[in-house]
């Protein structure tokens, strides 16, 4: 640190601090960037709370031909200990509808299962969770239930296809890297898709708003006009004019 007397003055020079506080404040997040990575990993997957006699549903927007796979695990409170715990009397009820409302999936499963299905129509596919209880009256007991859908490759286990083909590291990579591309590709297509149709709906709008403007104009040019000739014969006729 460097000072200077002028008179009975003295000015410091700051240059110091500034670089040590830039210094200090790197080393913090940097810090804080470490601990994260270090707690990413024990990051889960979403879970809600719901009823017995609830049902919650779930939308994924996802091209055709997408597999789309979904685990889940219910636990049901317990009061005494208040926790949730693992019971095995409490199922749950998957439906699955396509864009159009038509069902491609409605099955019961146990308190844990995972569902896989396969779209066949680009667009909003609904998954929807209910207890399989027959509490409607009482509302039952609280749930959490645990849920992590996968969508695309992402929904393979690869580990299962490298035991089952028997493929290496290499070769389980490049099929990995492939339906990547694929997925990607059918992703690319089906936005282009979507910007079409709203392409298409933008132009409708507009000629719609255009001719509508139209006919405005020209109800109030009829009106207008109407009213002139009325009141003319009105004032021809009190021989005012």
């Amino acid at each position: 640190v460097s000072t200077q007397s002028t008179g009975s003055f003295k000015t410091i020079n700051t240059n110091y601090f500034i670089q040590t506080n830039l210094s200090v404040s790197m080393v913090a997040m940097f810090q804080w960037c470490y601990l994260l990575l270090l707690l990413s990993p024990a990051v889960q997957a979403l879970y809600f709370h719901m009823w017995e006699t609830d049902v919650k549903c779930f939308v994924e927007e996802v091209p055709d031909e997408t597999m789309i796979s979904g685990k889940y695990k219910v636990e049901v409170y317990e009061e005494k200990n208040e926790q949730f715990i693992t019971k095995t009397g409490v199922g749950m009820h998957v439906d699955i509808k396509d864009p159009e409302k038509k069902t491609i999936l409605s099955k019961y499963y146990t308190n844990e299962g995972q569902f896989v299905f396969t779209t066949h129509t680009a667009g909003e596919h609904y998954i929807c969770l209910s207890p399989n209880s027959t509490r409607w009256f009482t509302g039952g007991n609280r749930l959490r239930v645990h849920l992590n859908i996968d969508v695309g490759e992402h929904a393979n286990d690869y580990k299962q296809i490298q035991a089952k083909e028997k493929l290496s590291e290499l070769q389980l990579r490049v099929r990995q890297l492939l339906e990547q591309v694929e997925q990607i590709t059918k992703e690319q297509n089906y936005q282009r898709t979507r910007e079409e149709r709203f392409r298409f709906t933008s132009e409708t709008t507009n000629n719609r708003v255009l001719w509508w403007a139209v006919a405005q104009t020209s109800i109030l040019i009829l009106v207008g006009a109407w009213q002139m000739r009325h009141l003319k014969g009105f004032f021809e006729a009190k021989k005012l004019v």
